[in-house]
């Protein structure tokens, strides 16, 4: 998988239902190339379904969290870096300095997955200590390429 197939990913991780048009947009791809690249990270078990959500089951808001994660080698913690790569609910994954190696922002449908997800990667070999901090809300959240190019008044 490379950035392209990451940034694929997200965009079905926020909504499933977006056209391969839309999303050629989003990734810079022609919608062919997005459909292909669909298809193969279908075929590579990247993507293993789409779900179904009933009205109901959640307030269709996402939940989302920060998890920082110091691992027990720095210069060959590859592994951990992989498995995070196959949650789809990690929207962002960045190599940090300082205290913490990683730092990874989860959206989920609920509270009880996004702590099933903090357990599994407190659990992960290789992972030494984990902080969790839940998003209480959004002050501002800009799509790449959407900012403002005009100064604060």
């Amino acid at each position: 998988m490379d950035a392209t197939d990451e940034k694929i990913i997200a965009e079905l991780t926020r909504n499933a239902r977006v056209s391969h048009s839309e999303l050629a947009g989003k990734v810079l791809l022609s919608r062919n190339a997005v459909r292909q690249r669909i298809e193969r990270l279908e075929r590579q078990g990247h993507i293993a379904g789409y779900t179904i959500v009933r009205a109901g089951d959640n307030t269709g808001h996402a939940v989302s969290a920060l998890v920082l994660v110091h691992r027990q080698d720095r210069m060959r913690g590859g592994d951990v870096l992989a498995a995070l790569k196959r949650i789809p609910e990690v929207v962002i994954c960045e190599i940090l300095s300082g205290d913490f190696d990683i730092m990874v922002r989860l959206e989920a449908a609920s509270l009880e997955r996004i702590r099933n997800i903090w357990e599994n990667i407190a659990q992960m070999p290789g992972v030494r200590d984990t902080v969790t901090a839940l998003t209480l809300s959004s002050i501002v959240n800009h799509p790449r390429g959407e900012r403002s190019s005009t100064a604060p008044e």
